[in-house]
């Protein structure tokens, strides 16, 4: 099953499952990397039901949600009113070269087919002085998670996501871990997974 079909299917229940998996910390740590300020437009990549687009629209910025499955798409506008809906896949994002003050994916790279074009194509969108900021988890063994959520890859090395990052013509990159971990069960209970979360950033 590709990325895109699993999330098609779990989208009704993908706001109860996310919540079991991983805090509103790991989003406060990527708002407080960016600076975000009131008024600003940021761009939430792979935002599934809006977990980083709920706490940017609370700040007070505009956002462009982009994700590959509409029936997430469709589950986010029903939660929220005025947050531009588009669809799109790392390759090419659906949002014009420097229009964005601030890129976020969180949980994002790991489903991706190329990690590197994805950060591409969001430095692509940001305006210069902007930020892009993910955060995704550590490298890590749970194979379960390969298996049961369809991940492409079982986390990062943190050198190769800033490596990334300055190839993509991003400066001031700075990776480090976000201070909250990612935990799942598989889905027979025999096995747990307790993840390191990390935080990139860089400025365009």
């Amino acid at each position: 099953m590709s990325s895109k079909a699993y999330f098609d299917q779990v989208a009704t229940e993908w706001d109860k499952m996310r919540s079991t998996f991983f805090s509103e910390d790991v989003r406060e740590k990527a708002y407080a990397v960016a600076n975000v300020r009131s008024g600003q437009l940021a761009a939430d990549i792979g935002a599934g039901t809006g977990f980083i687009a709920e706490g940017l629209r609370q700040r007070g910025l505009n956002v462009i949600a982009v994700d590959q499955s509409e029936a997430m798409l469709a589950e986010l506008g029903k939660r929220f009113d005025g947050i531009d809906c588009r669809q799109g896949g790392e390759d090419h994002l659906p949002i014009p070269s420097t229009t964005v003050d601030h890129a976020f994916a969180n949980m994002y790279l790991h489903h991706v087919e190329n990690p590197q074009t994805a950060i591409r194509e969001m430095a692509r969108v940001v305006k210069p002085g902007g930020q892009v900021v993910i955060t995704d988890l550590d490298e890590h063994t749970s194979e379960f998670l390969r298996v049961e959520h369809h991940d492409r890859w079982m986390g990062f090395k943190r050198e190769d996501v800033r490596q990334w990052f300055i190839g993509a013509g991003l400066k001031n990159v700075l990776v480090d871990c976000a201070g909250s971990n990612c935990s799942s069960t598989s889905s027979d209970g025999s096995a747990h997974a307790n993840i390191s979360i990390f935080v990139a950033s860089g400025e365009k």
